[in-house]
């Protein structure tokens, strides 16, 4: 399944299944092709970016956001909120908590959101913006994409533990190199992880 993800910088993949094309967070995209599903995980610019949006968004283009993107957004939109979940084109996408536990950049009050996203049997983590949180310990994926630049997310050091919690067979970082962190952040986390859990480290496409 890793093989279907494919990085576009900071918190943007483009996951890629038979006809479906499922995008995270588009920013600061090319053009890229028509995306079956959106998923935002919260309001801030660099992640729910309505310009970038229409670059990938058809008339059956569904996208999935916390209630303070709606505003933003256009066509067909679902909200979302931590706990629910949704499936859409044969696919099941569950909202889980997303937020800072030691700064104020994304509170929790806020409701926003990372997603579990299940394709063809695989349960892939998106994290979002977010620190460790005690809920990832109960979170099962099989794939976890976790940030690791600092200042407005986890750190290399604390994405290492939370990869620890999840437990998933592969982890890939994000969050970096676009506005904050770099590659080391990556290296990092990866060999805090070495012997442990299989972290792959995605060239931005």
């Amino acid at each position: 399944m890793i093989e279907n993800i494919h990085w576009l910088g900071h918190d943007t993949f483009k996951i890629v299944v038979g006809k479906q094309i499922i995008y995270t967070d588009p920013f600061k995209i090319k053009n890229e092709d028509i995306a079956s599903i959106i998923l935002i995980t919260h309001e801030h610019h660099d992640h729910c970016s309505p310009e970038d949006l229409l670059k990938i968004q058809g008339p059956d283009t569904a996208i999935v956001a916390p209630a303070d993107c709606t505003s933003k957004l256009k066509g067909k939109v679902r909200t979302i909120k931590p706990g629910d979940s949704v499936e859409i084109h044969g696919i099941k996408i569950e909202a889980v908590p997303a937020y800072n536990t030691n700064k104020q950049f994304h509170t929790r009050d806020r409701g926003w959101v990372g997603y579990i996203v299940t394709l063809n049997g695989q349960r892939i983590y998106i994290a979002g913006d977010t620190d460790r949180i005690p809920e990832m310990k109960n979170f099962r994926a099989d794939i976890a994409l976790l940030p690791v630049s600092g200042t407005y997310v986890m750190t290399a050091d604390e994405a290492a533990a939370a990869a620890l919690d999840i437990r998933p067979k592969i982890a890939v970082p994000m969050h970096y190199g676009s506005i904050v962190g770099t590659k080391d952040d990556a290296v990092r986390f990866a060999e805090l992880l070495k012997g442990k859990i299989d972290v792959k480290i995605l060239q931005a496409e």
